[in-house]
């Protein structure tokens, strides 16, 4: 079948064999899967896939099921599912543990439902579960305009919650659009200063970047604020003044989400389908597809990403 490794720095299309479903697995026909930041790091060199998961690129999917594993209950051949994987996205046919699966509504195109895994189950993930971000609250989002940004922005605007963003002016609109409150230009503005100016400062921060943001996101927090990390675009050390943290009864977390154990996973994907799969029927949620192209232009692909010329989601068509 054919797949996408990475090799001598690039992704690279090549033919393998095609994976058999293990026990509590499904084999998936691959319809769609979509870019994560994720997979060019691993292009890179610098973020290889966790123990056992395959080396072909991919964390995220859609498609139909065309085989079931031993031990498997409630999924039938035929059925349309997507799914979060440790790897294996970017290829004709992947394995899935049905537990990190979820059936695809009538109303998603396959198109969409590869742009959901990965960037929603993130945002509820560390805005809702870690962040406790409550109707009310107002969050401020980085990096509004990428996948997991938009879905953030949506599920805060769900719930209730006020949305301030950081992202470039051009993708701006976008972030309007998908119901943020305020957007603010990081390339010509201190997103500090500007919060500041008007309020009290946030509730919660949902950061992408890390050390270039470090001073600002504590300025900018009011007492008892919480900021959890989800990325270090900006750099990973700083020198920190713990007594900030400790004035204003700050809570710093971080998480990633592709070394989680297989129970936690599992535990997270049922939980945020069972909160999310009702405002995705009725279009209160949305998967945001910038750009689909084919697989084999995967490198064309990876190189719109690393310019950051996307505003949602980069999808991969099989």
């Amino acid at each position: 079948m054919r797949a996408v490794i990475a090799q001598d720095k690039q992704p690279i299309l090549t033919d393998i064999p095609t994976p058999k479903p293990e026990s509590g697995e499904l084999l998936i026909k691959v319809r769609a899967t979509a870019l994560n930041r994720a997979d060019l790091l691993q292009v890179a060199g610098s973020y290889p896939p966790p123990p056992g998961a395959p080396d072909t690129l991919g964390m995220e999917l859609a498609g139909e099921v065309v085989e079931i594993g031993v031990g498997v209950i409630g999924y039938k051949v035929g059925e349309r599912v997507m799914a979060l994987v440790g790897g294996g996205g970017y290829a004709e046919f992947a394995v899935a543990p049905a537990e990190h699966c979820m059936r695809v509504p009538d109303i998603l195109s396959d198109e969409e439902a590869a742009a959901i895994p990965e960037a929603f189950l993130t945002a509820y993930s560390n805005m809702l579960e870690i962040g406790g971000l409550v109707a009310g609250e107002t969050v401020l989002i980085h990096a509004g305009a990428s996948g997991v940004g938009l879905a953030a922005i949506q599920i805060a605007k769900h719930i209730g919650a006020q949305v301030i963003t950081t992202a470039s002016a051009g993708k701006h609109d976008v972030c309007i659009a998908h119901g943020a409150h305020q957007a603010i230009d990081y390339k010509s503005q201190n997103f500090a200063d500007v919060i500041l100016a008007d309020s009290e400062g946030v509730d919660l921060v949902i950061d992408f970047i890390g050390a270039n943001y470090w001073d600002d996101n504590v300025r900018v927090m009011k007492k008892w604020g919480r900021l959890v990390f989800v990325g270090l675009m900006g750099g990973a050390q700083k020198e920190v003044n713990f007594s900030q943290i400790m004035r204003k009864r700050l809570t710093i977390a971080g998480s990633t989400m592709r070394d989680r154990t297989y129970e936690r996973k599992a535990g997270l994907i049922g939980r945020f389908w069972k909160w999310a799969e009702p405002p995705f029927r009725t279009g209160a949620l949305k998967a945001t597809v910038w750009r689909s192209l084919p697989l084999e232009q995967v490198a064309e692909a990876h190189q719109l990403m690393q310019q950051n010329q996307n505003a949602g989601k980069i999808v991969l068509m099989l």
